[in-house]
Parts: C-alpha cells; structure tokens; sequence
C-alpha cells in the first residue's frame, strides 16, 4: 500500500505510517477485518495502538510505503493538494525487495498520479485496477479512495472497497 507523504510531524499521533489521528486508514482496516473500527485505536489517548497495526500487518503480508521519499509542503497543512513530489520512491527496487507482491495499491489521488505517472499508465477508476509490470512481473495496481476525512465517503462506504480488494487479493476479512 502506498500513500502520498505523512503530514507533518506536529500532526501525528503515533510514528508510523497514516499517523494523523483524524485519518481513518486504520478504522478502515479495523472495521474490515476485526469488525470494529476501533480495534486499532486507543479512544481516551487518542491515538492508534502501532504495536497491533504492526503486529496485523505482518500477519497479513501486508506492505506499506511512501510514493515519495523527499517532498516540499506548500502550505502548512496536511492536504496533498499542497504536496510537491520532490523525490519519487523508485517503485521497481522497492518491487525488487518483495519477490511475493502482486499488488501496489494507492490510497488517495496524490498516490495514484504519482504511481501511474511513475509506471506510464492511465489511472483506474476508484475501487479497481490497472494492469503493470515491473521487470517482467505482472502486477495490479489498484485505486483506492483517500481515508482522509477530507475525501467526501463514509467511512463504511470507504471499508466496503478496501474489502473487495482485500478479498480479490486474498487477504481475507477473518485471519
């Protein structure tokens, strides 16, 4: 899975990735796979258990990264609106070090103008997939919709199509 950038660090909650507390990435997971949307969060310090989201992850063979290694913020805020790609993340040796990845999978536009313009390819529609290959693998990039609170769908709405991709990946909603 790949986001744009963290917001900056005045904004975290936690020093991991999707650190904004105000982020729905790991309600989303919660809700799809544990049937709660706060099973990764701690409600009276307000903040994501890292631990468990890291713990769950490795379990599911789930990989996250940044599309960009270097980024200049525009405005002082946490919108990709804002967001200059300084430096992309070369996806193809990143690839190179997960020999068992068949899926890149973007979560909000800023992602997903950066991987299809890293890959030259047109970007799906929000929920599906593009056809890519890296160094002879074939591999389905997939769009999905932000967990920015910003992003205009509810939040069942959001987890509904994380959940069909999951499944088409074969990570099941019960591990």
């Amino acid at each position: 899975m790949l986001g744009s950038f963290p917001p900056q660090q005045k904004r975290w909650c936690i020093d991991f990735y999707y650190p904004n507390f105000t982020n729905d990435m790991w309600r989303v997971v919660g809700l799809i796979f544990f049937h709660d949307a706060l099973h990764f969060v701690d409600t009276s310090a307000k903040t994501y258990r890292k631990d468990a989201i890291v713990d769950f992850l490795t379990t599911a063979g789930i990989g996250i990264y940044d599309t960009a290694t270097a980024v200049r913020r525009l405005q002082d805020n946490a919108s990709d609106k804002y967001l200059e790609i300084v430096t992309p993340t070369d996806i193809h040796s990143l690839l190179e070090q997960m020999p068992l990845c068949t899926a890149i999978v973007t979560t909000g536009q800023k992602a997903t103008d950066t991987i299809c313009q890293y890959f030259g390819v047109e970007q799906p529609k929000i929920g599906s997939f593009a056809e890519i290959e890296s160094h002879n693998r074939h591999l389905r990039l997939y769009r999905m919709p932000s967990t920015s609170r910003a992003y205009p769908l509810a939040l069942a709405k959001k987890a509904e199509v994380y959940q069909q991709m999951f499944e088409a990946e074969g990570i099941h909603s019960i591990l």
